[in-house]
């Protein structure tokens, strides 16, 4: 475990302040300031390494049946997230690794090397039935390490190859590398983009999402999209009560300036160690807020700091998330985003030949 004395200045460049035990865990570490550490001085702590270990998965499509998603498979290249989102609600799924959710989550990774080949095998198994995966529905697809480890890259290479639509969701500008991919998906209507944009404050982004790229880089990356043909979608997620929900119409506003023609927002979540978590942050970054925001979640989560309700979880209950429900709706319209639903094509899947196979007689690919 990665500890932190108390009263330390939380480390440059990582989300988390602090690297609780995971809940599964026997034993709690507290880390302590003895006089002779950092913590005394004020001095900031050594900056952290990230480290990438390979992930022996046996299959890459993992599949849920939650009326909240709009998606019932998904593909997770990476296990944890360098982008260091403090708000991440994926964080508390690194317990079940004996690992910490909070800074452990941002520097223990873990990579699916085998991924493109894992997911053309798991397409080609008898009864396939093809609906649109979700690439990033858990920790994002394009994360730092994504540069040099081309996961997600060699996945969309696969789906492109079999005709298989896909639903990226991601917050970094990287995924304009494979926009040469994309665009000829998007041709065929196999590919929809969605950029999560949480602030436009690049002070608060960074030290709420610390190694993400800008929110200019990311609007940069949806103009690039949309004026290359691929339908671009914005998210303003998370909203948080009392922080940064202020924002919200200036975001959508930016987003539909930029290109994107539909939009869609999630409230804050926060299962799990996840609610001790952004309380240190609240605490370490806004001290004088950190009350007035955490009593305003209570007032959408019907006085808990999370309700993990299938239909509210998302958006929230009370007045509070009624009203912030509305300003979306309300600067939707006025902004022309979510005119048109985008439906992706599942008719065009095709499994393409291999070495050996029989050509299909009728159109020439082996299914």
């Amino acid at each position: 475990m990665i500890g932190k004395p108390p009263g330390s200045p939380p480390r440059k460049g990582r989300g988390a302040v602090t690297n609780p035990s995971g809940r599964f865990e026997k034993t709690r570490i507290e880390p302590f300031d003895d006089g002779w550490g950092d913590g005394a001085s004020g001095e900031p702590l050594p900056s952290l390494r990230t480290t990438l270990t390979p992930d022996a998965a046996r299959q890459v499509i993992v599949r849920n049946s939650s009326p909240d998603v709009p998606f019932d498979r998904s593909i997770n290249p990476y296990r944890g997230c360098e982008h260091g989102c403090v708000y991440c609600f994926a964080r508390p799924t690194h317990s079940y690794l004996g690992l910490s959710p909070g800074l452990d989550f941002e520097t223990k990774l873990f990579f699916k090397a085998d991924a493109a080949r894992l997911l053309a095998e798991e397409l080609r198994a008898p009864g396939y039935r093809c609906e649109v995966i979700a690439l990033g529905a858990n920790t994002d697809p394009y994360q730092p390490v994504e540069r040099t480890r081309r996961v997600t890259r060699q996945i969309l290479e696969v789906l492109s190859a079999h005709d298989h639509p896909v639903g990226i969701v991601t917050k970094s500008n990287l995924v304009v590398r494979d926009i040469d991919i994309l665009e000829q998906m998007a041709r065929r209507n196999l590919a929809q983009v969605s950029i999560s944009v949480t602030t436009l404050d690049r002070a608060l982004a960074r030290t709420m999402e610390p190694r993400a790229p800008t929110p200019e880089r990311r609007l940069l990356a949806m103009r690039t999209l949309s004026e290359a043909g691929i339908p671009t979608c914005v998210l303003a997620a998370p909203v948080i009560p009392a922080l940064n929900d202020s924002e919200l119409e200036a975001i959508l506003e930016a987003a539909a300036d930029a290109g994107a023609a539909s939009a869609g927002y999630v409230l804050l979540r926060l299962p799990l160690e996840l609610k001790d978590l952004f309380t240190e942050w609240l605490e370490a970054h806004v001290p004088l807020r950190a009350k007035h925001v955490l009593n305003a979640i209570r007032e959408t989560r019907g006085g808990a700091l999370y309700a993990s309700g299938f239909g509210e979880r998302m958006r929230g209950t009370g007045p509070y998330a009624g009203l912030i429900a509305q300003r979306f709706e309300k600067a939707c319209r006025r902004l022309q985003l979510n005119r048109r639903s985008v439906s992706l094509d599942c008719s065009r899947f095709r499994c393409p030949p291999r070495a050996g196979d029989q050509l299909d007689l009728f159109d020439g690919a082996a299914r």
